[in-house]
């Protein structure tokens, strides 16, 4: 691809201003936003990604063009897949509404690192090592089976995490606005914002490891990777609020985004023997019976996996309104403040 260095780079300080405004104005102005103010944001974002793609097509050429649509709308739904997890967090700390903003944002700009850490090792790995896209292939459809049959034992790791942190830190256990240090009784001693904080970038790391692979399924190139990841995740905080409740009901979100997760470890797998090099598969030779998945077919399994998860929820929904809330069963398992303190 060959992108002007002028636009990669400018690409880079705008992304980085805005991403550096929305922390800003999420600081100096903790509120509730509205459904409009949400809904605008969120267009807004989408927008300008959309712009992004129509300059890629016209500095660069429509197969690159179409690679970060497919990236962009990848990510994206892996990121609203966070979301939820985001939504379980806030509830089982009972965070206050008007602070969730700036949490949500400082969730995102650790999404943003470590997935611009992951990146780069990946790119690299891919350089001097060509067959990890075997290893990155079986992981995906390991993840894409857990993701839609098996059991998460993530929260009961981060629970675990938790309940030591409690035991040898000092947290209180009422949050002093936006702070994470406090004063009680003349002690200085941390907020559950800490927590907060630990548990949102602990959920953060987890699902770089699956979106990274994802990704580079679907394009090797470290730019189109990381602004396709910088689009998913700018608006994720506008969009929290604009679904709502709406975001734990959506029953059948994790069966389409498993369905693109595996589509995307068997499109890799079968780069992976095209580009065969590893002595023990064909001879090292490439095989060449194994088809090469485009662009355009990428765009439209994902286009359609999230279309039909999506419709079959809201269907759901319809039919039985009554659907119990994710957010809030999770803050009832939790335990209470007085019986985490005497811990």
């Amino acid at each position: 691809m060959n992108l002007p260095v002028w636009f990669e780079i400018g690409s880079y300080a705008v992304l980085g201003i805005i991403l550096l405004a929305d922390l800003v104005l999420a600081y100096k102005r903790p509120h509730l936003p509205s459904t409009r103010e949400s809904s605008l944001w969120v267009a807004f974002y989408v927008v300008l990604a959309l712009v992004f793609a129509a300059l890629m097509l016209l500095l660069g050429d429509a197969e690159h063009a179409g690679q970060f649509i497919a990236g962009w709308l990848t990510e994206y739904s892996l990121s609203i897949d966070n979301l939820f997890v985001f939504v379980i967090i806030m509830a089982s700390f009972k965070v206050p509404k008007k602070y969730q903003q700036e949490i949500l944002m400082v969730g995102i700009i650790l999404a943003l690192i470590f997935r611009g850490v992951f990146i780069v090792l990946g790119a690299a790995i891919i350089e001097n090592f060509s067959a990890i896209f075997y290893l990155f292939g079986l992981f995906l459809v390991y993840t894409a089976y857990t993701q839609a049959f098996g059991k998460d034992h993530s929260d009961e790791q981060e629970s675990r995490l938790i309940t030591f942190l409690r035991r040898h830190v000092k947290i209180t256990n009422e949050f002093d606005g936006n702070k994470m240090r406090t004063v009680v009784d003349g002690h200085r001693t941390f907020t559950p914002l800490l927590l907060v904080f630990i548990a949102i970038g602990t959920t953060d790391i987890l699902f770089a490891l699956d979106s990274i692979p994802a990704i580079f399924g679907i394009t090797t190139s470290p730019f189109i990777v990381f602004t396709a990841n910088i689009f998913a995740l700018m608006g994720l905080r506008q969009l929290y609020f604009l679904l709502g409740d709406l975001i734990d009901r959506l029953v059948y979100l994790k069966y389409g985004i498993a369905f693109i997760l595996g589509f995307i470890g068997v499109k890799l797998f079968l780069h992976a023997l095209h580009e065969n090099e590893l002595p023990f598969i064909n001879g090292g030779e490439h095989v060449d019976w194994a088809p090469e998945i485009g662009t355009l077919a990428s765009l439209l399994v994902i286009i359609g996996s999230m279309s039909v998860a999506t419709l079959a929820s809201v269907i759901k929904i319809r039919r039985d309104p009554n659907l119990p809330d994710p957010a809030v069963v999770a803050a009832g398992d939790q335990p209470t403040d007085d019986s985490r303190s005497g811990s």
